[in-house]
């Protein structure tokens, strides 16, 4: 399955670091249910060789993703998306959403993104999952 993911990675020439464009676009990709809690990710070598790019920009990535909790790393055995963190308190999920909107706030304003139209899209694209 892991296969899929690595046919959909891209890399732009847009002045945004190439581990924050793997990192974003597995991102994505695991909302997307491209990949499911368990399933093993493409290794980083795997990932390097498919899009021709150093195996330490890869592992900087891998890493970025588990330091947030979207994969775990398995010595010997492999990356894997990780579980779903349990339910959480109304006062910790706040203190996350607010940390997680002020970053998404500092990308988009690193991209030119105008915050209010972003937020309209985000509602859009959530009322679609739903």
């Amino acid at each position: 399955m892991h296969t899929d993911l690595l046919k959909t990675l891209r890399l732009e020439s847009s002045g945004v670091p190439i581990y924050v464009q793997l990192r974003e676009q597995i991102l994505r990709q695991l909302g997307a249910g491209v990949l499911a809690a368990g399933d093993q990710m493409p290794t980083m070598r795997e990932v390097a060789v498919a899009l021709k790019i150093d195996l330490n920009t890869v592992r900087h990535t891998y890493d970025e993703l588990e330091r947030i909790g979207a994969i775990t790393l398995v010595r010997g055995r492999g990356s894997f998306v990780a579980k779903p963190p349990p339910a959480m308190g109304a006062r910790a999920q706040q203190a996350q959403t607010d940390g997680l909107a002020k970053q998404v706030l500092a990308t988009a304003a690193t991209m030119g993104i105008d915050p209010l139209a972003l937020a309209d899209r985000i509602k859009a694209l959530a009322k679609q999952k739903e």
